[in-house]
């Protein structure tokens, strides 16, 4: 594949073709591991050492409520025991000489990483020494992507289980799926990127002469077990400020490729975990062929936006090549900026801030979806199956038919809890950008005024409030405005959806099953993956239209 900076049309769909067909092939088996991990009675030593350890009965399934309640409890003690170890860093080995982050920045960090958001308002290479990288950072990108997967099983179990009043346990969720997928899926990942000559050292750095004859200091560091889980868990936190365009990171083409792999590959497998558990892999073919045909959307939307040649730079490059990456160029850039925007994943290989305003608005609007398609790991699949559930309900106030889901009736309590579910993102993300906006010294970090400062503050929030994490730079957000409203938007983004979820499950898990009949609108082929997308794309649009006329729109009109 080509990898400098004028990479044509056909080089970009062989890398999507490749990606699709890598994905398909996968997802089957890893799908397959994925049901075994919820479904399995049987546990490994490790793991019964580690429920005697933190007293945990793993026989002992949980209400929805106590479910809850455990994600809750388990998400702030990791946000305390993290925050305090950014505080405590100039005190700690592996420091690199590094003084403690300061207050407003390391909530806005654990809060970040908890929540499996990753932005970054700091530069990793200057502000974070190797132990708060590894013990803190990558302990939190194992442990928030589990958190998401959890939770994702508590509501297909509530889907798949009838009169039960249990969810199962998520300690137990949370232990398997991080010894039994991400773990190991995270050490052959770092081996590849390794091989593609990602750096995995405990150095402190080394001292380089630039061609200008200074001296340019580089840092070092466990980079590829870093990096493959970042990208794996949909986390996104880059170990160097440049995050994946830093060839340490990121060094060519091919590791490029596999990233935007790992990235995809967890979120496209769960589909078939949901399909397995239920008995009817055909409803879980018809939830990953919805993800598909967005992301797909997504994809071609970007690279379309990024080969426009407008402007006169531009118009004799042949494309919009400010703020890519000359190594990867603009198919690979624009496809990696989909798949982060689509998924939960902040990391980025190009500069956001600089790609044209319809490229702005795309990867801005692949997160309002709600990070659906696929989203993040867990997450993405349990706000789909929200969607499906408010699609079958509207679609039975249309049609007449009898509104169910997988068996199951979708009433007022149910709709109730699917309803606040997609009103909390754009409340958090519409209320936080028009207070930034109202401020003056909240305005005073827009590096730009018009309508692409105000896509700069509205992706800051979107990012924030989706727990995706990318940045569109441009906005000087390590300030304590930004770290404590983004730091909340983080929390409230990731916390509130997640307990509604569950309350969802727990109503769900609660009923018999209901028989198929002829007014049983059917869940599993082209008819509601069609209306499925609607709802999706028309709820979006209806919510935040507004403000993206006011942001990315007017700036392409003009």
């Amino acid at each position: 594949m080509s990898t400098g900076l004028m990479s044509t049309p056909l080089a970009g769909t062989t890398l999507v073709a490749a990606l699709v067909l890598l994905l398909v092939l996968v997802h089957r088996p890893l799908g397959a591991h994925l049901h075994r991990v919820a479904t399995s009675e049987r546990d490994l030593g490790v793991e019964r050492f580690v429920y005697r350890l933190v007293g945990v009965d793993a026989r002992a399934e949980q209400s929805w409520a106590a479910y809850a309640r455990s994600v809750l409890a388990f998400s702030a003690v990791s946000v305390l025991l993290l925050y305090a170890l950014l505080r405590a860093q100039a005190v700690l080995p592996l420091s690199l000489g590094f003084g403690g982050v300061e207050p407003s920045q390391a909530w806005n960090t654990a809060i970040s990483f908890v929540t499996n958001t990753n932005w970054q308002s700091y530069s990793g290479e200057s502000t974070m020494g190797h132990l708060a990288q590894m013990a803190g950072l990558a302990v939190q990108n194992f442990v928030s992507a589990a958190v998401g997967i959890a939770v994702a099983f508590a509501l297909i179990r509530g889907l798949a289980r009838a009169s039960s009043a249990t969810l199962g346990n998520f300690w137990v969720d949370l232990v398997r799926v991080s010894l039994r997928v991400l773990l190991p899926l995270a050490f052959v990942a770092a081996l590849v990127l390794l091989a593609t000559g990602v750096v995995q050292n405990l150095s402190s750095g080394v001292d380089a002469t630039t061609l200008a004859g200074g001296t340019q200091h580089l840092t070092g560091g466990p980079v590829a077990s870093q990096e493959a889980i970042k990208e794996l868990g949909t986390n996104g936190g880059g170990f160097y400020n440049a995050n994946s365009a830093h060839p340490f990171e990121n060094p060519s083409g091919v590791s490029n490729a596999f990233e935007i792999f790992l990235i995809l590959v967890i979120p496209f497998s769960l589909p078939r975990v949901f399909g397995l558990m239920t008995g009817d892999t055909g409803q879980g073919r018809a939830i990953a062929l919805t993800m598909a045909v967005l992301a797909l959307a997504g994809v071609a939307l970007a690279n379309l936006a990024l080969a426009q040649a407008g402007g006169t730079v531009p118009g004799a490059v042949g494309a919009a090549t400010e703020g890519v990456e000359t190594r990867f160029g603009i198919s690979q850039s624009a496809t990696f900026a989909a798949a982060t925007t689509l998924t939960s994943t902040g990391a980025v290989n190009s500069f956001h801030d600089s790609f044209p305003a319809a490229g702005g608005g795309v990867v801005l609007l692949n997160m309002m979806l709600g990070e659906v398609a696929p989203g993040g790991v867990g997450s993405g699949l349990y706000g789909l199956l929200v969607l499906a559930v408010i699609t079958v309900f509207v679609a039975g106030l249309m049609v007449g038919r009898t509104p169910e889901y997988v068996g199951k009736k979708i009433g007022g309590r149910e709709i109730k809890f699917a309803s606040l579910y997609f009103l909390v993102t754009p409340a958090l993300v519409l209320v936080g950008t028009a207070a930034a906006m109202a401020l003056p010294s909240a305005r005073a970090s827009m590096l730009n005024s018009g309508p692409h400062g105000l896509s700069e503050v509205l992706y800051a929030y979107t990012s924030a409030a989706n727990n995706n994490g990318s940045a569109f730079a441009g906005l000087s957000a390590n300030t304590t405005w930004y770290n404590t409203t983004l730091g909340l938007a983080m929390a409230f983004g990731r916390f509130v959806p997640v307990v509604l979820v569950l309350g969802l499950a727990g109503s769900l898990a609660a009923q018999g099953r209901a028989a198929t009949t002829a007014g049983t609108l059917p869940t599993r082929g082209p008819l509601f993956v069609g209306m499925l997308l609607a709802v999706t794309v028309v709820l979006v649009a209806l919510t935040y239209l507004p403000a993206l006329a006011l942001g990315p729109l007017a700036e392409a009109l003009s």
